[in-house]
């Protein structure tokens, strides 16, 4: 007998591409009606992105897309991933992590923000009268890969095979293999008051050294409460791709934070933390000067499932 042809792997989206200088963040709700021109978008979502990118092979233009819990039995005609639920709202003592609206989620990355505009443009023109923007961030990479408070962000992301492990989804639930679930929140800091701080002060509430990004043993510190172990001390890991966006002339100063995670509960279990406390902790540090203002919880399912959406029922 004929040796059966292996089973295709899913290919993913390129939630594992690099980090680059440039990125655009859209969060899009779905009007009632769009479900056809979502879909039809999503599902050319990486020709768009060929066509532009094309003649610029070093920028590394590309795009990734991501599903609501609220949305997704309107576009499509397959059951939920395991996981995927409404952003999860937190109420601290001192700090609030809201949950707002979001059923499409655009993470647009390049070299040059120039390529992120003009994909954006062209993805806005396709979904124009069919979505409302719920929110709209161009981030840029500042300095050595800093966030505007000073500090190297993503220093523990994991990489190679430890990434894709710890991102895309497994035999946990195969119908969604080689998808991802993925978190997002803007946060606006008061840069004012956090310069205000020592260099000493802040490196305790982060648990790094500003200049040279050493860790430090600092109990209660914002590395210490987004490090998460499995009972055997195993440490869990997402794929952060923060990225800095302000306004000098308002005033406005941010971080857009994105984890990418092959469950969302390791990124929901570190905002636990950092909002409700834990042990002696009360609540991380760094939320005394960075507030968030949005949350959503999306996931981002493989390229070929976005490719078949255009075949979906239109009902």
């Amino acid at each position: 007998m004929p040796t059966p042809a292996p089973t295709p792997q899913p290919v993913p989206q390129p939630v594992l591409s690099p980090l680059t200088r440039a990125s655009l963040f859209l969060v899009l709700t779905v009007d009632p009606g769009g479900e056809p021109a979502v879909r039809e978008l999503l599902a050319d979502l990486a020709g768009l992105r060929r066509a532009i990118g094309f003649g610029y092979p070093d920028a590394q233009l590309s795009v990734v897309a991501g599903i609501g819990s609220e949305v997704w039995d309107r576009l499509v005609d397959r059951p939920r991933p395991a996981e995927l639920h409404p952003f999860r709202e937190l109420r601290g003592a001192r700090h609030h992590a809201p949950a707002t609206p979001g059923d499409l989620l655009l993470h647009l990355r390049a070299t040059r923000q120039d390529l992120c505009f003009s994909l954006g443009t062209e993805i806005m023109n396709r979904l124009r009268g069919h979505v409302a923007v719920a929110d709209e961030v161009a981030g840029f990479s500042y300095l050595d890969q800093r966030d505007l408070l000073g500090f190297v962000d993503g220093t523990e992301n994991p990489v190679g095979r430890e990434a894709a492990d710890a991102v895309l989804v497994g035999e946990q639930d195969p119908a969604y293999a080689g998808g991802s679930y993925v978190v997002v929140q803007k946060y606006l800091h008061d840069l004012d008051a956090w310069n205000r701080l020592p260099v000493e002060q802040q490196e305790q509430i982060i648990g790094r050294r500003k200049l040279t990004n050493l860790e430090l043993d600092t109990p209660g510190s914002h590395v210490v409460l987004n490090t998460i172990t499995d009972p055997d001390g195993t440490e869990r890991k997402i794929l952060r791709d923060n990225m800095p966006f302000g306004s000098p002339g308002s005033g406005e100063f941010g971080t857009y934070f994105i984890g990418y995670a092959r469950t969302p509960e390791v990124t929901e279990e570190m905002l636990r933390h950092m909002f409700l406390g834990d042990g002696p902790t009360s609540h991380d540090r760094i939320l005394d000067f960075s507030t968030a203002v949005t949350g959503t919880l999306f996931f981002a399912p493989p390229a070929d499932f976005l490719e078949d959406l255009a075949d979906q029922p239109t009902s």
